[in-house]
């Protein structure tokens, strides 16, 4: 029974872990249509910037502090730089020539970036050192600490914004009513310029958290872009806490098929979710917005 309890947990702490991961990949795909109503399939290459980009500045010899601050703002001017070149100039095309361009921009980007840094494996060290810590007869790394702690912060740094911040109420404006929001003053434009930006920042944080764990490599977006819009999905697409509750949904679901069926499906687990989420609840868990765009 203790071997059991044991092995529970340790499935339980894994897939809590990497489900932070995906719920700020969530996040990211949110804040971007809450703002827009663009699904950004660009997400997963922020994650992987994040990743990338850490190592590769702390292995320039910067200090550590340097280069995740610097692996975070390099993704986000990234986000803006998409949406200036690509979004803002066909803004009001239909969606799926929207979606068509960021599938466009996560190539561009994942190519780059293999050609920059190449196609070799990386990582970093766990900030906290790697003595696991013991819970009940399973094992909980430091670092999965850090991905639950931080993530926390963000969603609550995020709640903050949206509820006391003038910017973060004029995105919510937006996401209404991208309309009225414009009659009443609000610069639609740099909402939306700003959403890019800090779903760009969110995406690359988690990137930078889950690479002691999982380590990086230029394709690793691929994936952790795909879950992280399974995640906001089955949460219900706009909706902030049912991004979060998704993301954990996600993968803690994922971890447990892997252990308990088997480790070959894993990657099938959240695809396998979204279609019995999408087939009793069609707007998520949580409730996704239905507003039209204007």
């Amino acid at each position: 029974m203790d071997l059991q309890l044991a092995q529970f947990l340790q499935f339980l702490f894994s897939g809590v872990t990497v489900g932070a991961t995906y719920a700020l990949a969530a996040l990211g795909f949110t804040l971007i249509y809450n703002a827009s109503h663009v699904i950004n399939f660009a997400q997963g290459e922020f994650i992987m910037l994040g990743g990338m980009l850490s190592v590769f500045f702390s292995q320039a010899g910067l200090p550590m502090p340097l280069a995740l601050g610097l692996a975070i703002a390099v993704p986000a001017l990234v986000g803006m730089a998409l949406e200036k070149l690509a979004i803002e100039p066909v803004m009001g095309a239909e969606t799926v020539t929207l979606i068509i361009i960021t599938i466009g921009a996560s190539l561009v980007i994942r190519g780059l970036v293999q050609v920059w840094l190449g196609k070799g494996t990386f990582s970093l060290p766990a900030f906290s050192g790697e003595k696991p810590i013991l819970v009940l007869g399973a094992t909980l790394m430091p670092q999965s600490l850090w991905v639950l702690g931080v993530s926390a912060l963000v969603v609550l740094a995020l709640g903050y914004f949206f509820k006391y911040t003038l910017y973060g109420k004029a995105m919510l404006a937006t996401s209404y009513n991208r309309g009225a929001a414009q009659l009443v003053g609000i610069h639609t434009g740099g909402v939306l310029l700003v959403s890019f930006a800090l779903s760009a920042a969110v995406g690359a944080l988690g990137g930078i958290l889950l690479t002691p764990i999982t380590l990086t490599s230029y394709d690793t977006g691929i994936l952790l872009g795909l879950k992280g819009f399974v995640a906001a999905v089955v949460g219900g697409l706009g909706n902030g806490l049912g991004a979060v509750l998704g993301g954990l949904l996600v993968g803690v679901m994922e971890a447990m098929g892997a252990g308990y069926i088997s480790s070959a499906y894993k990657d099938a687990i959240p695809f396998v979710l979204i279609l019995l989420i999408l087939f009793f609840l069609p707007r998520g868990i949580l409730g996704g917005k239905s507003t039209d765009r204007v």
